[in-house]
């Protein structure tokens, strides 16, 4: 663990390590064993410490904290990897995965159909083997945070088909300013849902596997039945995206869908978790499954509530998806998103679209060359691309376009504050007011 208050492991920075430390003293387990794991799970992840090294290094104790070492060997973690990596389809990007390790330290410290679920199901499926095939799958997104107009509906339509408690926002939409000359504008916003990461370190710390990667399409999620609520993933977590449940959750679980709360394999990840566990963003499993409908396949609650289209949700894994068309040509995918008025940009984007022929010549009307030119004007050249902390090695599966937080960017108000959306925007202010804490 690190030694001082200014040489943190987490990218977050000293004060979020602070608070996340202060977070595990108010559990009945090691606080100095979950820091360790946490920085040594980043280390894994960041290539400077073995697998193996890592599960040898902490077994011992986990057994004598948990009476149980559930999480995967050094063998079977590394043929998973190699087995992922086998699966991925080569994509020729253009990200831009420059050094991002300040990036969240500004914006998150300032932050700060079916019947009902029988109540009884508690039964324990820890055990069970994952027998979700490799298809290749890897849902992820591409968010556009130029177009990202601030209006916080993601936010509510994930409260809205998730129903967790307010303030435990599964993802958060924060404005910035920086004054970083070498900015455009100085100004930025930024779309926090979890990263999905295919080298996830909060699964690495899980001391059951309830916090484990979905085999079939690579979802990072956490079995409700499961979790201890150590709060080690957290801790783990290099984007601050995870969630302890003080209280009991407002919807009771008689009125949630069973096959919203049960995935394909019958685990209970999704929906608002139970007390005394985490919860986090899911990318909406059930839908993936198709038990939410075949079209519901391919989509998430927050890509549906977008009203600029600046969410793309699909297969990363595959060129035709929509986030990777989206990367491939911004300009003109944010025109198809916007559906543009004028005439002559509808032919433009027909043109790049293969919808319509180009003119050989201009007098003869629009060629493909000014199509080009057109749709570049109106929606911009060029857009920059980046993934948060890229460095971390956790190899996030959300891609943005936009201007990243430099590292003195600060949290500034929105357009829409998250009081008149019908949100709470810290939890704590929520647990402040009189939640009721596991003693």
């Amino acid at each position: 663990m690190s030694d001082s208050a200014d040489d943190s492991f987490h990218p977050l920075g000293p004060e979020w390590e602070a608070d996340l430390e202060a977070a595990l003293e108010e559990t009945e387990y090691d606080t100095e064993l979950g820091l360790a794991m946490a920085e040594d799970a980043m280390a894994v992840t960041a290539g400077e410490l073995s697998e193996e090294t890592f599960h040898d290094r902490y077994h011992e104790a986990v057994l004598s904290e948990f009476g149980q070492d559930d999480r995967p060997t050094a063998e079977a973690a590394e043929q998973a990897a190699q087995s992922r990596v086998e699966s991925l389809t080569d994509l020729d990007g253009d990200v831009d995965r420059r050094a991002v390790l300040a990036t969240l330290g500004a914006a998150g410290a300032a932050l700060g159909l079916g019947g009902a679920v029988d109540d009884d199901r508690t039964e324990s499926t820890a055990a069970q083997v994952d027998e979700g095939t490799e298809t290749g799958v890897q849902w992820g997104m591409a968010i556009d945070l130029e177009i990202c107009d601030g209006c916080l509906a993601c936010m509510q339509a994930c409260q809205q088909e998730h129903r967790w408690n307010p303030g435990m926002n599964w993802m958060y939409v924060m404005d910035w300013e920086s004054p970083e000359e070498d900015l455009n504008t100085g100004r930025g916003r930024l779309v926090r849902p979890c990263q999905h990461c295919t080298d996830a370190p909060c699964e690495k710390v899980c001391p059951t596997t309830a916090r484990h990667t979905r085999g079939s399409d690579g979802l990072v999620l956490t079995d409700y039945d499961v979790c201890i609520g150590c709060r080690y993933c957290q801790v783990a977590c290099p984007y601050g995206v995870n969630y302890f449940q003080w209280d009991e959750p407002n919807v009771p679980l008689s009125e949630i869908e069973q096959n919203h709360y049960y995935d394909a394999r019958g685990r209970p990840v999704s929906s608002r978790a139970p007390r005394g566990v985490m919860s986090k963003c899911t990318f909406c499993p059930t839908r993936q499954d198709g038990s939410r409908g075949q079209e519901a396949i391919g989509t998430t609650a927050c890509e549906d509530a977008c009203p600029p289209g600046a969410i793309q949700f699909g297969d990363m894994n595959d060129e035709e998806s929509e986030p990777q068309q989206y990367l491939s040509d911004v300009p003109l995918a944010r025109l198809q998103e916007g559906d543009p008025e004028d005439e002559e940009l509808q032919t433009a984007v027909a043109i790049l679209t293969g919808e319509a022929d180009p003119a050989e010549t201009t007098d003869e009307g629009l060629t493909e060359e000014e199509a080009r030119e057109l749709v570049d004007a109106a929606a911009g050249e060029s857009a920059s691309t980046f993934q948060l902390l890229a460095d971390v090695g956790t190899d996030p599966n959300v891609i943005y376009v936009g201007n990243e937080p430099g590292p003195h960017a600060e949290q500034v108000p929105g357009p829409i504050s998250y009081e008149e959306a019908g949100l709470l925007d810290n939890h704590m202010d929520r647990l402040e007011e009189g939640t009721v804490r596991f003693e």
